[in-house]
């Protein structure tokens, strides 16, 4: 054990003699003093891990001193230690950070306690995460080696997302290393599933199929519609289950999660096939077929999510709910966020507002263009510590506060999710072919065959097919699509950058979350 420096300030120090023995008798070094301001004036002068302060002291009080060491170190963790139970008294001392808060007389192991709570929590929790994970191991190599159905697929990633989660609080860089190549098992095993299994979902009405995203709003947001509370539909394009996973604290201060669940979104996981799909809760096919004036195709100049409102409403009328009344609002920009907090009360005037924001996609094609948000976004972990600071300081945080404690339905969900692409894969095509990274679209596509999908009847997944001859690509597991010209240089471009639409657990099996107000 690392040797611990605990300054002990009390003025009845030569008491508590045995309390010192004893905690020397652990390995750890303690310096006592009896009043505030030689406490004050040793941490000016040496460096401790800890101190444990008295608050009440002649002379400089306990909570005086803590100001002043505070301001020297404002790091330094300070536990208070009292014989007043006053409520004022231990609401300042939390006012002015302190670490923790023992009543008098305290005993030997409560000291102990907190000095491992505090000094040592990182490697003791470190060290037992590891020692779970190297147990779940064995589990998890075996279900992801078994016949999975979708509910199983769900399960086995929302385990994995949790393991990482766990992991990268942990000192044990080595068991992250164990999960990621876990991980990338399970997405070899996951593509082969989604190939073998997709097309008859989108063939059949057979009930053993998950909720896809053409299904979504008819199954779980319709039933959410009542009279008198309005639902607030949040679409977070490209948000991830994990990005969930470390935005959901800050989302259960203001809301009570109700529900949270994943849906499998359709293919290609991509805004103009995915959410389009959501809104119109129509399959791409069926949307081209019947409204073909809503429908963008990969060639057509204009942009792939324009009419998305258009589709809502018509989806609406098709559910015989044409007297529910309805605001769309697309954010993109920051001032746009900053409007939607100022105005976000008027929810209360509609029946159901929906709200597409698209800061993660933004982020995460920034992550591709701009070299600064690359080197601040390397890797998963670093991407969803950039997605939780924007979110506590975006205007989207601001607005939804706004709506805690009111009798508002929040439904969060997101249309497709993203894969950190590793490995490169060579592909021809004409001019006509699409640009994503992740599926191609096109007449005259060239690649070996390994590692992607090939769907050369598009209709048997509903998606549309301008010419006969037309055929889709889907990239599996990390695999992105570059183009043999200027080869080396596409593939440093883009490798390790996050990409969709194509198949990954990341990019498919996604949140849905409904929250409602706190009660009291």
């Amino acid at each position: 054990m690392q040797a611990y420096h605990i300054l002990w300030a009390d003025d009845e120090i030569e008491f508590l003699k045995p309390h010192i023995l004893f905690l020397e008798q652990k390995g750890y070094q303690i310096t006592a003093v009896n009043n505030g301001a030689e406490a004050v004036e040793l941490c000016q002068e040496q460096t401790f891990d800890l101190v444990f302060l008295d608050e009440n002291m002649p002379g400089l009080t306990g909570l005086e001193a803590l100001v002043q060491i505070k301001s020297l170190r404002p790091q330094l963790p300070v536990v208070m230690i009292t014989k007043s139970e006053e409520e004022h008294i231990m609401e300042d001392a939390i006012g002015l950070k302190i670490t923790d808060y023992l009543i008098k007389p305290v005993n030997p192991n409560q000291l102990l306690l907190s000095l491992k709570k505090h000094l040592e929590n990182k490697r003791l929790v470190s060290e037992k995460t590891t020692v779970n994970y190297q147990q779940e191991f064995r589990n998890l190599a075996m279900d992801i080696n078994d016949r999975l159905d979708h509910k199983g697929w769900a399960e086995v990633y929302q385990r994995l997302v949790f393991w990482e989660l766990e992991l990268e609080q942990s000192q044990n860089k080595g068991m992250s290393e164990v999960l990621e190549t876990q991980k990338s098992e399970a997405n070899s095993n996951f593509s082969r599933f989604i190939k073998n299994q997709y097309q008859e979902w989108m063939g059949s009405s057979k009930a053993d199929k998950p909720l896809l995203s053409h299904q979504i709003l008819k199954n779980w947001m319709v039933p959410e519609l009542k009279p008198g509370r309005p639902v607030v539909f949040l679409l977070m394009d490209n948000m991830r289950l994990d990005q969930w996973k470390v935005l959901s604290p800050l989302f259960a201060e203001i809301f009570s999660v109700e529900q949270e669940q994943t849906y499998y979104a359709m293919l290609p996981t991509t805004t103009s096939y995915a959410r389009n799909a959501i809104f119109a809760g129509l399959s791409p096919a069926e949307i081209a077929r019947q409204f073909p004036a809503l429908w963008v195709g990969e060639l057509d100049e204009e942009g792939k999510n324009l009419h998305e409102e258009s589709l809502l409403q018509k989806f609406l009328q098709r559910n015989q709910l044409s007297q529910i009344k309805m605001q769309y609002t697309k954010i993109v920009s920051q001032q746009q966020g900053k409007q939607l907090a100022e105005s976000i009360q008027h929810v209360f005037n509609y029946d159901l507002s929906v709200v597409v924001y698209n800061f993660i996609d933004m982020l995460s094609h920034a992550r591709t263009d701009m070299a600064m948000i690359r080197e601040l976004a390397p890797d998963e972990a670093a991407y969803r510590s950039i997605t939780k600071s924007w979110f506590e300081h975006s205007p989207l945080y601001e607005a939804l506060q706004k709506l805690a404690g009111k009798d508002v339905c929040l439904i969060l969900t997101t249309d497709h999710g993203t894969v950190r692409v590793k490995r490169p894969k060579k592909i021809l095509g004409d001019r006509n072919v699409n640009t994503n990274l992740r599926y191609k679209q096109g007449k005259n596509l060239s690649y070996d065959e390994g590692d992607v999908w090939t769907v050369n009847k598009p209709e048997t997944l509903q998606l549309p097919k301008p010419h006969l001859s037309t055929a889709f690509v889907f990239a599996l597991e990390d695999y992105f699509f570059a183009y043999p010209n200027n080869y080396n240089h596409y593939v440093n471009m883009y490798k390790d950058t996050f990409q969709h639409g194509g198949i990954s657990l990341e990019e498919i099996i996604v949140p849905w979350v409904v929250m409602k107000k706190k009660n009291g």
